[in-house]
């Protein structure tokens, strides 16, 4: 096995290597780790058996082919009672205060343990709801999914490692779904929580028709209310209960909300719940009300994740990146039925903290998810394109064999150790998704049963993919290079196989006679369009769901985003979840004008200046600990400093955010009519922000640049003659001119037309006439990623509908 390196080794160390009383690891290597694991879940089989699945165990974990979930490889055989599971969805919280702090409490025990929680609030009667029994009224899901919310966020840390992962869902019939839909576009509000509304077919049908959709809710009056109420409408309307409708409303009027809010913000996600029942494997026995944290596992009430992953690069051979490789469906073959033997044996593992997750799982579903990563590497080894035809004749090829493979391995373990307890001979096979296996595989299920309910997912392998040092999940390459900062100054990484074509083929791109292959395409290159084809194309191999993020460029439109909805429904898909670039940052940037009936006040002069049509001034590239910012300086026509500009990082990200932030904030002060002199000003702005230091700094000596406010304030000292040198001196320079600074050649427009002079300099300049455009030499890596909650690096990708750092390893999935 080839020796692990820098992250990967870090996350191996940091995440599953077995560890003494003092945190010291024991394991060193994973082949210790693979050891332990494959030996602790063996001991599940049969005496005579043992030895062999312990092998067989082993070889599917050698050179990472086959990956268990975190939960299994931090918990087997170390001794200690953890829960193998990674996520739970637990019953829909009871309509009252005591209900709501029940699951409250349920939801924080299994955080601490280590699990992300998915709740439907649905069952929550709406704001304004009369409470007859305290003789008040109803707050609504809204206001009490902010009490889970800040308990994920600010209570629970699994581990160190992350903070608690949680789902709140809410049905599209409830009368609060419009507040639930557009709740985060303030960002301060449920900041805690994934957000996902629950879609049925019937309200699909009344959106394509443009009928009327009622939002109701439960007679809460009814004798039997609290006794048989848990948040499923369509169950409590089949005991014949009352339902009281608040309003009706157009169904596109939600719809157009739902899609608005996505374009806004990137949440709620939309999870398809009528289809996820009537492709569910268990349809005659447990509804499915909700999903976990990250969407993968449509699950009823104490349900349960079981996942593990297998590596799908693993079985590509060929190693020159300029050939085109091979692929092993013999080995995963082999390692499938490893796969699906592994985690049945998990099921019987499980200490079962909770009473009802021994009852839905054990005792009832005995479901697994066997998924996949590593897929985006194994395209560009094979020289095909993500979302091309050709790569998904592969993927549908590489998954149906996966799906039926699962499924006979678990129709033999069936006839060794029994069915799942739930199992209906006849009921079973006449499943929606179990009617699209092979004939000879239904013929089998029929005559000798199956040992597991459900088989297939695809979650995020954020942390595990990056210790295997592949592609997470289905997705593709996030992005081929990107930089990394640390204390030994700036690193520039690219993705293992690029840096393999990269080096052969250097001096080629150096002299643009060569172009990276199209193959190397990454996740921002794509379509929508690209991505939904390919998650498409597995969800019909697999009879959970798939993780995964759908990225949109900037210039996506609410109109795309509905088109986008409306091909992932009718392309088959139980779930979506979007990101547009710049979402986050645009719920700042619309606001609707409001209109009030409040009398004329008096006419006043102007406090803040208004901002003229064209504007002139310098643009500044300087480096920062957090990448390169290019921050805008503009004086109005008597040269008074006017507004400031600072672009850093992904729009949308953490870093762009506050940097816009603090660019607004200056340019308030600059506008603001004062008695206190422009200049002055200017030298307090200064005062306040240099020398404010964070983690890492850039630079040495007095060019050394501390934080971004930091670099601010040495970039207005240098554009107004101040120096900073524990005063603020005034050095004024004359002659400072709008211009163009780029490698030491400075070009001033003097009477329209351009003439050169040599200088030199630190800081990059160039004239702004009415708007910003960003200098092409900007690398495309920079700024792609947001910063890391734990290591503070610039390293946190969007992917799999979850986030992982490529600096730590830190994950939220």
């Amino acid at each position: 096995m080839k020796k692990l390196e820098g992250l990967s080794q870090k996350v191996f160390i940091d995440r599953y290597s077995l560890k003494d009383k003092k945190g010291n690891p024991l394991e060193k290597t994973p082949v210790e780790m693979w050891r332990r694991v494959a030996k602790a879940v063996a001991q599940n089989e049969k005496k005579e058996n043992q030895k062999f699945w312990e092998k067989e165990f082993y070889y599917a974990f050698k050179d990472f082919k086959y990956i268990p979930g975190g939960r299994i490889l931090a918990g087997a055989g170390t001794g200690f009672s953890v829960t193998y599971y990674n996520c739970f969805v637990i019953p829909s919280p009871k309509d009252s205060r005591d209900g709501i702090l029940e699951t409250l409490k349920q939801m924080v025990e299994i955080m601490a343990r280590g699990g992300g929680v998915g709740i439907n609030m649905s069952s929550l009667r709406p704001r304004g709801s009369r409470v007859k029994k305290v003789n008040g009224f109803s707050s609504g899901p809204c206001n009490w999914a902010e009490l889970f919310s800040v308990a994920t966020k600010d209570i629970i840390q699994q581990g160190g490692t992350r903070r608690g992962a949680l789902m709140l869902m809410l049905w599209d019939w409830h009368p609060d779904i419009e507040e639930f839909i557009t709740v985060k576009q303030d960002l301060t509000r449920i900041n805690g929580a994934n957000l996902s509304v629950c879609v049925s077919d019937k309200f699909m049908e009344a959106v394509e028709k443009d009928g009327d959709w009622e939002l109701a809710f439960p007679d809460t009056s009814d004798p039997e209310y609290d006794a048989k109420w848990d948040g499923d409408l369509e169950v409590w309307r089949s005991l014949g209960k009352k339902v009281e409708v608040v309003k009706t409303v157009k169904a596109r009027k939600i719809w157009d909300l739902i899609a608005d809010a996505a374009w806004r913000s990137a949440e709620p996600g939309v999870v398809f719940m009528e289809r996820y029942n009537k492709m569910n494997n268990n349809w005659y026995w447990n509804r499915i009300n909700c999903v976990n944290p990250c969407g993968e596992e449509g699950l009823a009430p104490w349900g349960v994740c079981n996942l593990g992953s297998i590596n799908l690069s693993a079985f590509v051979k060929g190693k020159d990146i300029d050939k085109k490789a091979t692929f092993d469906f013999e080995l995963l073959k082999r390692v499938v039925k490893s796969a699906v033997r592994l985690q049945d044996n998990v099921v019987d593992m499980d200490p079962y903290v909770f009473p009802g997750i021994k009852k839905t799982q054990l005792e009832g579903e005995r479901r697994i998810g066997v998924g996949t990563m590593g897929l985006g590497d194994t395209l560009i080894r094979l020289h095909l394109r993500y979302g091309s035809p050709e790569s998904l004749g592969f993927i549908e090829k590489v998954y149906k064999l996966i799906r039926d493979e699962a499924y006979l391995a678990s129709i033999e373990a069936a006839k060794e150790k029994g069915v799942f307890p739930k199992f209906d001979k006849e009921k079973y096979p006449q499943g929606k998704f179990i009617q699209t296996l092979p004939k000879n595989i239904v013929a089998k299920i029929k005559e000798f049963g199956i040992r597991n309910s459900i088989i297939l997912t695809q979650a995020p392998t954020g942390s595990t993919s990056l210790m295997a040092n592949t592609t997470s999940g289905i997705e593709p390459v996030f992005e081929f290079e990107f930089i990394r900062r640390d204390r030994l100054g700036e690193h520039v990484v690219r993705h293992y196989l690029y840096e393999d074509w990269y080096k052969k083929h250097e001096q080629e791109v150096k002299d643009g006679k060569t172009k990276k292959p199209d193959w190397f395409v990454s996740a921002n290159e794509l379509s929508p369009e690209d991505h939904i084809f390919a998650q498409a194309t597995i969800q019909k191999y697999v009879d959970a769901s798939i993780s995964k993020t759908v990225n949109a460029p900037k210039t996506h439109t609410v109109e795309d985003v509905k088109k986008i909805y409306n091909l992932a429904y009718k392309l088959g898909l139980k779930g979506i979840a979007y990101m547009r670039e710049g979402s986050r940052v645009g719920v700042f940037e619309r606001k609707e004008d409001k209109k009030d009936d409040k009398k004329e006040e008096p006419k006043q002069l102007p406090v803040i200046s208004k901002r003229p049509m064209v504007i002139q001034g310098l643009t500044y590239q300087t480096q920062t600990p957090l990448g390169d910012a290019f921050i805008t300086i503009n004086s109005d026509k008597q040269d008074n400093p006017f507004e400031l500009f600072i672009t850093i990082g992904k729009s949308g990200s953490d870093v762009a955010g506050m940097a816009e932030a603090l660019g607004r904030v200056i340019s308030l002060v600059l506008r603001l009519q004062s008695p206190v002199a422009s200049r002055e000003r200017i030298r307090q702005i200064i005062a306040q922000l240099a020398g404010i230091g964070g983690m890492r700094s850039v630079g040495f000596g007095e060019n050394r640049v501390k934080s971004l406010p930091d670099a601010v304030a040495k970039v207005f000292a240098e554009h107004f003659g101040f120096k900073i040198n524990g005063k603020i001196l005034d050095v004024k320079k004359d002659g400072v001119k709008n211009g163009e600074y780029k490698n030491g050649e400075v070009k001033e427009k003097l009477n329209g037309d351009l003439v050169h002079n040599q200088s030199n300099g630190d800081l990059n300049k160039s004239m702004v006439l009415q708007q910003l455009t960003l200098s092409s030499d900007q690398s495309v890596h920079d700024g792609l990623f947001d910063l890391c909650p734990s290591c503070g690096g610039a390293t946190l990708a969007h992917e799999e509908g979850c986030k992982k750092c490529y600096s730590c390893g830190y994950s939220e999935c």
